[in-house]
């Protein structure tokens, strides 16, 4: 599956569109990563519990991306974005969001 953020496939012809697709996760943060989070603050430096949890729900959500156009017969996605957002009391739960337009390409 050809994932992109551009509008279509260089060297490849879009022969049909099969319409847009979404992945999205929503990962909620435990009181290990908020307390390690906290530390990260207090003392400088990057906060790594958070970091993998971003990168963790960025790939689960553009993998469900993929599987959702491969259910509509498509062998790629053109235009992809990807959204974070916030969500729950506090901002305890994280939402990934990836979208894009599944097509089929030459």
């Amino acid at each position: 599956m050809i994932v992109t953020t551009t509008s279509g496939v260089e060297g490849r012809r879009i022969i049909s569109y099969k319409g847009i697709v979404f992945g999205e996760v929503v990962a909620g943060v435990n009181f290990v990563k908020d307390f390690a989070a906290g530390l990260s603050n207090i003392f400088g430096g990057r906060s790594g519990s958070y970091e993998n949890e971003l990168i963790e729900a960025r790939i689960t959500s553009l993998r469900e991306l993929e599987d959702r156009a491969a259910a509509l017969g498509a062998n790629a996605v053109v235009g992809v974005k990807i959204d974070y957002e916030t969500l729950g009391q506090g901002g305890n739960m994280l939402m990934v969001t990836a979208s894009g337009t599944a097509v089929y390409v030459e």
